[in-house]
């Protein structure tokens, strides 16, 4: 992730080289998906086997929040290049900067990984000798079919909290209704912070209280705060700010994902099984819904949230029906 980031920031400019400057950049940007498709289940299943027993759902939830807080990072980075700097000098060159911070975080990030240890759970399955003796993946495929659909399911969920609410819906209102882009900035700026605080408390409260009896409020929550922060824009703009932190407390719904997924799957193929799924799913869910949720707006300015409410009932009927094999537990 450290190197493509870092590549972008210094990658020269159609007039330099021609056709091959966006190549490169679209080079680039695939490496960066490779690595968070390996990245992100990889870290979800490390932080979720090393916690211990009764706190995986806080550990996963602490852990959501810091990819959220990078994404706060990074919509902070933007906000404060476009009040800083003119457009025209972010075109010549400021553009480059949180490229060139990522890389230069990204291998700080690296360093501290030479104090990791492996998880509990996959030394002692090592010393049991019951790691999978065949391919992880034809396993999961044999046997863990139905866990695979379930955790493409409840990826959708996680896309339709991150993809439509945090990072589509700011633009999406700011066009619809007109609304001032700084007001909007600030407003997807607070949502984004609610989200942070809202995974750690959601993950929290499965350990307390269980996963379906939480995951039924906090996906109505999702759906009711979606549709108050679009009709609220339509009606009320004056109080986008508060609607917009609420609409990020609901989705902090998105944290029900990778718990899912984790109790979905036994260790020996656990990260395997994740891994297939999330990446999958959200290589299509994520793929399909910019295009989908972009076309369908123009059609009803409040689409968006009749989208998300749709895939919250699916991630609902998902976590009533998931399998939860007893070695996951």
């Amino acid at each position: 992730m450290a190197i493509p980031t870092l590549l972008i920031g210094f990658l020269p400019v159609y007039k330099s080289i021609g056709i091959a400057a966006p190549l490169l950049l679209l080079l680039m940007r695939i490496m960066q998906g490779v690595a968070i498709g390996g990245e992100g289940p990889g870290a979800w299943v490390f932080v979720a086997e090393h916690a211990r027993r009764g706190r995986t759902g806080l550990a996963i939830g602490l852990l959501t929040s810091g990819l959220t807080l990078g994404i706060l990072l990074g919509s902070l980075m933007a906000t404060g290049l476009n009040l800083k700097f003119s457009q025209v000098q972010i075109l010549h060159g400021i553009w480059r900067l949180p490229f060139v911070v990522g890389g230069i975080f990204g291998f700080i990030a690296l360093l501290l990984r030479r104090w990791l240890a492996e998880t509990p759970v996959f030394e002692e399955m090592r010393l049991r000798a019951t790691l999978s003796k065949e391919l992880p993946l034809r396993t999961v495929l044999r046997d863990y079919r139905r866990a695979v659909v379930a955790s493409m399911a409840i990826t959708w969920v996680l896309t339709a909290a991150i993809v439509v609410v945090i990072l589509m819906t700011p633009l999406i209102l700011q066009k619809a209704f007109s609304l001032p882009i700084h007001d909007m900035q600030w407003a997807s700026l607070a949502g984004t912070a609610a989200l942070s605080l809202a995974v750690v408390a959601i993950g929290a409260a499965t350990d307390n209280f269980g996963l379906r009896r939480v995951a039924v409020p906090v996906l109505s929550l999702l759906v009711l705060t979606t549709y108050g922060l679009y009709l609220g824009a339509e009606r009320m703009p004056s109080v986008l700010l508060p609607l917009y932190i609420l609409a990020g407390m609901g989705s902090g719904a998105a944290v029900l994902a990778p718990i899912v997924i984790i109790r979905a799957f036994p260790p020996p193929v656990r990260f395997s099984g994740f891994s297939l799924s999330y990446n999958i799913s959200y290589a299509l869910f994520g793929g399909i819904t910019p295009p989908l949720v972009s076309w369908i707006a123009h059609l009803n300015r409040i689409s968006p949230a009749h989208y998300v409410a749709f895939v919250a009932f699916v991630g609902m009927i998902t976590i009533l029906l998931a399998p939860t094999p007893p070695a996951s537990e």
